[in-house]
């Protein structure tokens, strides 16, 4: 469990992420959906799926986060751009280490996002599977 004022610092940065990729999003019904999308998969949820999000921004369904993600139109290669920019600048600091690690997910279907026949390291050979990663930032003994 994180403290009260470290809840609210991250919230404070998500919302500064937020207005730095928001713009990529062209309308406002869209960048409220993305909030909610990355605010759902931030939180404590057993499985981030469409209904979960949906449940944990309290919309009664997925269909919205859903067109988000299949339907609107949007740019992933220029908010990756400003996304790497926005961590650049904030992990600028000369004793800051980032921390980069890749988990493979197996997976029985086709069915979930990037679910395809690759290598997974979990595994220890090529199955269908998602690879997710996971980043820590690391400086002066101290990790977030």
């Amino acid at each position: 469990m994180i403290s009260e004022h470290a809840a609210a610092q991250r919230d404070l940065e998500l919302e500064d992420l937020f207005l730095s990729i928001g713009h990529r999003f062209g309308r406002v019904e869209l960048r409220r959906r993305m909030r909610d999308y990355v605010r759902g998969l931030l939180a404590p949820v057993a499985r981030n799926h469409s209904w979960q999000l949906a449940e944990q921004a309290g919309h009664p369904m997925p269909d919205g986060l859903q067109h988000l993600l299949a339907g609107s139109k949007w740019e992933p290669e220029d908010i990756r751009d400003d996304l790497q920019e926005y961590v650049a600048d904030k992990l600028g600091e000369a004793d800051g280490v980032l921390i980069i690690d890749d988990t493979g997910f197996i997976k029985k279907g086709t069915t979930s996002a990037g679910v395809q026949h690759q290598y997974s390291g979990t595994a220890g050979r090529t199955e269908n599977c998602q690879i997710g990663g996971a980043v820590a930032r690391a400086w002066s003994g101290l990790y977030l």
